[in-house]
């Protein structure tokens, strides 16, 4: 039976960590230089690049829409108007924080998701980041 307290109360411990340890914005809300579109996978993280047919005003505003329609999504830093944008969404269960930052940069529309604990995020950011991609449509050239 103490086994059993025991291993709850790490639990718990561990959700109310991972849900309120603060999150550094100047760690996260950064994104690579990208010259190309294209795809890049990482550990824990994915980067897309598309090339925009639209203006970017309007594509980082359907890329906000879209973010903000994600469950347990919430933008945690900039804005349309600033040109870069970082979301962070959280897994159901734990809670886990994914971050996803936005941005335009020259014709390409740079999104890169990437997972705040632990080293696979299986697949998660890849998913998340192509389901947003699909719902812009014509603001993106498909690659």
């Amino acid at each position: 039976m103490r086994l059993f307290a025991l291993l709850l109360l790490l639990t718990v411990a561990l959700m109310a960590y991972i849900r309120l340890v603060p999150t550094s914005l100047t760690r996260w809300h950064v994104l690579p230089h990208v010259t190309e579109p294209g795809d890049k996978s990482a550990p824990g993280g994915f980067l897309a690049a598309r090339r925009i047919s639209a203006p970017a005003a309007e594509v980082l505003s359907a890329v906000e829409q879209r973010a903000l329609a994600t469950p347990r999504t919430k933008l945690l830093k900039g804005s349309v108007s600033e040109g870069m944008m970082t979301f962070q969404t959280r897994s159901l269960v734990m809670g886990f924080p994914d971050h996803t930052t936005v941005a335009v940069q020259g014709d390409l529309l740079v999104i890169h998701s990437r997972l705040r604990f632990g080293k696979s995020d299986l697949g998660v950011n890849r998913g998340r980041v192509a389901d947003w991609l699909e719902t812009l449509g014509p603001l993106t050239v498909p690659l």
